[in-house]
């Protein structure tokens, strides 16, 4: 799996076919970041920084049912990997609460807020009071 001895793991999966994990993709959510390793000789690291991450999607077919897997689709304004698929995880349901919540807290914690969250009606609401 993807260590690091300084970066504290939360979750940490790899892809699988037919519900098993036989590939060479790794994934890991920590903090403030999603890693995804892929690769055996070629090894190649992709990472996203959770504050960037505008959308969470999940779709799991029917094929991902019966293995019980689903892939996590997330969309960020990262430059180099604006869409990052975490591919055939098990309890993608859970992993996306996950990545959500640390979404979150990254944001609050930067103090960030998207422009969407914050509807003109309710600054209209406020000055009414």
């Amino acid at each position: 799996m993807i260590k690091s001895g300084r970066i504290k793991m939360i979750w940490q999966d790899r892809k699988r076919i037919l519900g098993l994990p036989l590939t060479f993709t790794q994934y890991a959510l920590s903090e403030d970041r999603v890693f995804v390793q892929t690769g055996l000789l070629n090894t190649r690291f992709e990472e996203a920084l959770l504050y960037r991450i505008q959308d969470i999607s999940l779709t799991v077919t029917l094929g991902q049912r019966i293995f019980q897997v689903g892939t996590v689709t997330l969309l960020s304004s990262d430059k180099t990997t604006p869409r990052l698929a975490l591919k055939n995880i098990r309890n993608p349901m859970d992993v996306k609460e996950m990545i959500h919540e640390q979404v979150e807290e990254m944001k609050e914690a930067r103090r960030m807020r998207l422009g969407e969250l914050v509807s003109g009606d309710d600054e209209d609401d406020d000055d009414e009071d």
